[in-house]
């Protein structure tokens, strides 16, 4: 008895980082694509400005990955510890 409720409390950490990455993924996709649909409208109204806002787009998803892999990272340790 004692020890299938140690079992089933192990688990807890790790459907919760689980969990958390999935969360953190589906939010990157999100604003990744929100980045890409606003640019696209920014360069459909001005042509000429659309290596400026291309350079912009990327700089802002680059950011974005950067912050959805520290909460992956976060997560698997989460999970691991």
């Amino acid at each position: 008895m004692f020890n299938s409720l140690l079992l089933e409390a192990a688990g807890l950490p790790v459907l919760g980082a689980a969990l958390g990455a999935g969360i953190v993924a589906l939010g990157a996709g999100l604003g990744i694509g929100k980045i890409g649909s606003s640019a696209m409208e920014g360069i459909a109204r001005q042509p000429e400005a659309g290596g400026k806002i291309q350079t912009a787009m990327i700089i802002a998803a680059a950011l974005i990955e950067g912050v959805s892999l520290f909460g992956v990272l976060v997560c698997l340790i989460i999970a691991t510890a």
